[in-house]
């Protein structure tokens, strides 16, 4: 593996998550639930719809460039709702958000998988999570303080941590692939046959990007009802959930930082993965249960270990399985991921309506389905490499 760059990769995500983590404590506070879960499901829409779009142009011209783009984006999105007084320009800054988040996430996956081998790109991947991970630590609670000072503070401390991560990164991140490397995959994939991203989707493959998308499609569900659940049943105020987030952040970072990179070998994700579903699904029963902060925080910090341990395990599998560019991969398991974002927040509301408890029967319930769809992957991933017995 190539430690240099996968630190500069590191530091550029943790800051990027940081950021993302700074703001999570004061948006419901900033809008009512209707157009939270409107705002978080357009947002990743727009992501949905252009992450294979980045994914495919950073095959041709690099990964640097599109991901320099994508940090550009993100530091004018959150300027943006910083300044906004009115909703539509609520709703114009997390659009714009969702345009550019491809340009980043996706190509900094598609980045790892560059810079790593088949026996390592689980290591690499475990990286990217534990940068998400420790985003998540460090970004809640920052945000539950500043939000004591304003409720726009945040955003702009979002946008100038971009700022200083575009400028880092355009001194230090270096391309993952020469020109003519690129060009040589290029030519591998067109002499194989053009295949589009939605080849992937076919196969044991598409039980894979269905799981990508449970990942998401629970953990945004979660992010949308938890504040206004532990609200109403709780009392809890943004500096508690803050706190709480930057706690379950922890877990998640020490499980991606410590199991996923170090015990997880190629061959051993599907394990971890049915490790993690299960651990997930049982943090969303628990989390019914919750009596005050303290259970509240245990709880939510189940459901992270396990979705710290399925995530990358799952991101990687596709990495190593994919028939098409890992550009293309990645960009479309960033749109399954997107489309669990659109879809979870939405679905959620309209739970969090009905019974203020079913969006985590249903988190929990999706999460025991996921180890169904493992089990047809490695079905199929079976039949499809073993020798055919005449």
């Amino acid at each position: 593996m190539d430690m240099k760059r996968l630190g500069i990769i590191f530091l550029m995500l943790l800051n990027v998550f940081i950021g993302f983590g700074i703001i999570i404590p004061v948006l419901p506070e900033l809008v009512s639930p209707y157009h939270l879960s409107l705002m978080l499901s357009g947002y990743s829409l727009i992501s949905f719809i252009m992450s294979p779009m980045w994914g495919a142009w950073s095959d041709k011209i690099g990964r640097r460039p599109i991901i320099l783009i994508g940090i550009t984006g993100y530091a004018i999105s959150f300027f943006l709702f910083g300044i906004a007084n009115e909703l539509w320009l609520m709703y114009v800054s997390r659009l714009l958000g969702g345009f550019f988040s491809g340009a980043v996430i996706s190509c900094s996956v598609a980045y790892v998988a560059d810079v790593t081998d088949e026996d390592n790109r689980t290591k690499g991947m475990g990286l990217v999570g534990m940068a998400i991970g420790l985003g998540f630590v460090i970004g809640p609670g920052v945000g539950a303080g500043l939000s004591l000072i304003g409720y726009s503070i945040p955003f702009f401390a979002s946008s100038a941590l971009a700022l200083v991560t575009l400028f880092l990164a355009a001194l230090y991140l270096q391309e993952s692939l020469s020109a003519e490397e690129r060009l040589a995959r290029q030519k591998k994939r067109e002499a194989a046959g053009h295949k589009s991203r939605w080849t992937a989707f076919r196969g044991a493959m598409i039980y894979l990007y269905i799981l990508s998308f449970i990942v998401s499609f629970t953990m945004s569900g979660l992010e949308f009802a938890l504040y206004y659940y532990q609200a109403e049943r709780i009392g809890i105020t943004p500096f508690e959930m803050g706190m709480m987030f930057m706690t379950s952040g922890i877990i998640g970072a020490l499980v991606q930082g410590g199991v996923v990179r170090r015990f997880i070998k190629k061959g051993d994700e599907p394990r971890f993965i049915t490790i993690g579903l299960l651990l997930s699904a049982a943090g969303f029963f628990l989390i019914i249960f919750s009596t005050n902060l303290l259970t509240a925080t245990l709880f939510l910090t189940v459901f992270s270990a396990g979705n710290a341990l399925v995530r990358p395990c799952v991101t990687s599998l596709i990495t190593q399985k994919t028939p098409v560019g890992q550009g293309v991969a990645s960009g479309l398991s960033s749109s399954m991921d997107s489309l669990g974002r659109i879809t979870g927040p939405l679905v959620a509301m309209g739970a969090f309506y009905m019974l203020i408890e079913l969006p985590f029967v249903l988190g929990g319930a999706i999460c025991l389905i996921g180890l169904l769809l493992l089990g047809k992957f490695l079905s199929l991933d079976r039949k499809q490499v073993s020798p055919t017995v005449g």
